[in-house]
């Protein structure tokens, strides 16, 4: 049984940007004086940046025409380090608080290719929006909804959003719930408590 440790993923994932994306981090604002930006960190490996030399810069929204239109710029990290929950990034040619701010939004990414390597029994955040969550406590699965987003920052344990026939439901993705997980097929396999899917609507 596979259990849940993410990689490039934040809390609210779109689906259309993990499909060529791994997303690092995301900037808020200039840091210092000397071009540096302060970042949320959005993976579970931040010490991954001391081996990442080129990263990409991508806008957040990437479904709009204008975001659609701007390419992936491709920077170079020439220094980082963990600051208050975060993480400050300085890219090489970017050297002043003016030509920080431009930045400010935008998210570190990496090609789905380069994600970091899990153990057999881990999955990436990433790879479970769009599968579909089947109850199977019953003989007969019941299909609960696709699975939207994660939220990891809602507890010790990850909250699936998955889109269902009546709303919005909110699923722990806890080993105890888990029954089979097929990445290939997109299907999630789980045991809910009783009342679990009358409750989160």
């Amino acid at each position: 049984m596979r259990r849940l440790r993410a990689a490039g993923a934040e809390a609210w994932l779109s689906a259309p940007t993990s499909e060529q994306w791994v997303w690092l981090a995301r900037i808020r604002r200039p840091q210092g004086r000397k071009g540096e930006v302060f970042a949320d960190i959005l993976t579970d490996f931040p010490e991954k940046f001391s081996e990442r030399h080129q990263l990409w810069l991508l806008p957040a929204d990437v479904t709009t025409a204008a975001a659609k239109a701007l390419p992936p710029r491709e920077v170079e990290l020439s220094a980082h380090w963990l600051h208050k929950g975060g993480i400050v990034l300085h890219f090489a040619g970017i050297d002043s608080i003016s030509a920080a701010e431009t930045l400010a939004g935008l998210i570190v990414a990496v090609p789905y290719s380069q994600r970091a390597a899990l153990a057999e029994d881990e999955v990436h955040i990433a790879d479970l929006i769009g599968c579909t969550v089947f109850e199977v406590t019953n003989p007969e699965p019941v299909a609960v909804g696709q699975i939207e987003n994660v939220d990891r920052a809602a507890g010790p344990v990850p909250l699936l959003i998955v889109q269902g026939a009546k709303g919005e439901v909110l699923i722990p993705f806890a080993r105890s719930f888990l029954r089979k997980l097929d990445l290939e097929a997109r299907r999630i396999e789980m045991t809910l408590p009783e009342g679990l899917l009358d409750l989160n609507p």
